[in-house]
């Protein structure tokens, strides 16, 4: 009997890259998923995922272990940390809930576990600060006792077709038996395979510079949709033109938010400041990317004056919060950018979003969900997120929302031009 078939699993944190993990390899092995949070683990018992992730189906069939108790880990001679790690207000790594995690992992930890981290870090970050936060806690020696492996996530939110079986998972250990054991247990439920990083760190660099990349092309659209916008020319119709080329890449600009791309490239760049290195391309992108939408609301307001509509008496509203679309996940939205942009010159706009949580929204941005009947009358309309339920409303499901004349800010490109009836005002960034 091989080691992997061998293992018991824990996953620590069951949000949306942690629970499908955990119910991937709830199929093969004895799992424990585990989250300080008890109201997540009472709504995943009763059935039901709110970040819609995984179906009710999926949740009540399945064999895993959902716990708050973290006595239950010291059954596990697998763990799997998937904790957030986010960014603080001066957009640098806050490493609290990767280094709690470990605190709480350290301290029922049991003679030969490894300890696999998936969540998003500077290289270095597993072996120079999860390692020792292990062993302090642990009373256990790294490498002779424990071992750790790193294997950065790659869920993409709402995204059901790029899955955790089907997406190749990098894998790394801190020595040739643990990448072993670590490739092993992967390889054995991830169907597309793995890729055996040559250390621990090249992992963490593979992870940061995936966002880091996508965060600058974005960025390189976002800069040309500004200069389109100064000579009086589309961004779409370029890019359409654009892509008729065979190795043009398909980006596309918009709003930069979530819990991965707008949040990845600090890591990279705070690790680089800390070597003596200023990063320029990267920072810029990002500058870029983080003024985007005070330039949609200021685009808006513009359209509200050469329509002669004070301000202060303007009925604007923003179509979506969340930070992609179908996706109920608020972490790092942009929208409310706009939002507090509007705010300063006078327009209180409301805000609308079929799968945002209104509780979430007041408490992380101060902003208060619209029901959609009180959605008319609108001097102007900001379509920021494509979710389906506006899709689906196709133009004149958005056009019986405006006053005749109103303005039409798409954000995203859904609507072509040539469609929109004469006597609105029509802009896409």
């Amino acid at each position: 009997m091989s080691q992997s078939t061998q293992e018991t699993i824990a996953v620590i944190g069951l949000g949306y890259v942690g629970l499908p993990v955990a119910l991937t390899f709830a199929k093969k092995y004895p799992t424990i998923g585990f989250d300080i949070s008890q109201r997540r683990i009472d709504e995943l018992k009763g059935g039901h995922d709110a970040t819609d992730e995984v179906t009710d189906d999926e949740l009540r069939s399945s064999t895993i272990k959902l716990t708050a108790s973290a006595e239950d880990l010291a059954e596990a001679t697998f763990i799997i940390v998937a904790v957030p790690t986010p960014i603080d207000h001066n957009n640098r790594p806050d490493l609290r809930p990767v280094i709690s995690a470990s605190e709480l992992v350290g301290k029922h930890l049991r003679r030969g576990a490894v300890v696999v981290y998936e969540s998003t870090v500077y290289p270095g970050v597993t072996e120079d600060v999860c390692g020792p936060v292990l062993e302090r806690c642990s009373g256990l020696t790294c490498g002779q006792d424990f071992f750790l492996g790193y294997s950065p996530e790659r869920i993409n939110p709402g995204d059901k077709e790029h899955t955790f079986e089907r997406i190749v998972k990098v894998v790394s250990g801190q020595d040739g038996p643990t990448l072993d054991r670590v490739a092993a247990v992967y390889s054995s439920v991830v169907k597309a395979g793995v890729h055996r990083a040559a250390t621990i760190k090249v992992a963490e660099a593979a992870k940061v510079i995936e966002n880091t990349q996508r965060d600058l092309n974005i960025a390189l659209m976002n800069e040309l949709a500004l200069i389109f916008d100064r000579i009086g020319i589309r961004t779409q119709d370029v890019l359409d033109a654009a892509g008729t080329k065979w190795n043009f890449l398909r980006f596309t600009p918009g709003l930069v938010g979530g819990h991965c791309i707008g949040v990845d490239p600090y890591y990279l760049t705070t690790k680089a400041e800390e070597l003596g290195y200023q990063p320029e391309v990267i920072l810029a992108g990002r500058r870029i990317n983080n003024n985007v939408g005070a330039f949609v609301a200021q685009k808006t307001l513009k359209l509200l004056a050469a329509a002669e509509v004070p301000y202060h008496q303007a009925r604007v509203a923003v179509l979506g919060l969340t930070f992609k679309e179908n996706v109920p996940d608020l972490r790092n939205s942009k929208v409310p950018d706009i939002v507090a942009e509007l705010a300063q010159f006078g327009v209180e706009a409301m805000v609308h979003d079929p799968l945002g949580d209104a509780d979430e929204a007041r408490h992380e941005y101060g902003v208060e969900l619209s029901p959609w009947e009180e959605v008319r009358d609108l001097d102007a309309v900001i379509y920021a997120v494509s979710h389906s339920f506006y899709r689906d409303l196709g133009l004149d499901g958005l056009l019986a929302r405006l006053r005749p004349g109103a303005a039409l800010v798409d954000v995203k490109s859904q609507i072509s031009p040539a469609d929109v009836p004469a006597g609105y005002a029509y802009w896409s960034l």
